[in-house]
């Protein structure tokens, strides 16, 4: 760690939106807080598989918070994700 920058944690932050389904994701989330995984792949047109993947890791990441509801998991940004959405609207 060099200048009190973790740099393998940034790397993972960074790795967890470096996808432009992930993106897609961050910003469908964004307008509809709370989906389900199901709803994500349907909305985005993607495999269930798929969005499961890429949620897992933007959860790993610090950018997706889960909650239980029944046998449902929602899904809905963190403070990190919605910064960064910004940062990529800057970059456009």
């Amino acid at each position: 760690m060099k200048g009190g920058v973790n740099y393998r944690r940034l790397e993972r932050v960074v790795k967890g939106f470096a996808n432009h389904r992930r993106l897609e994701i961050i910003n469908l989330l964004k307008k509809e807080p709370e989906l389900s995984l199901n709803e994500i792949s349907e909305r985005l047109h993607i495999g269930y598989e798929n969005a499961s993947d890429h949620v897992r890791k933007m959860a790993i990441a610090g950018l997706v918070l889960k909650r239980n509801e029944g046998v449902m998991v929602r899904h809905k940004l963190t403070q990190r994700a919605e910064d960064i959405l910004v940062f990529c609207k800057k970059l456009q």
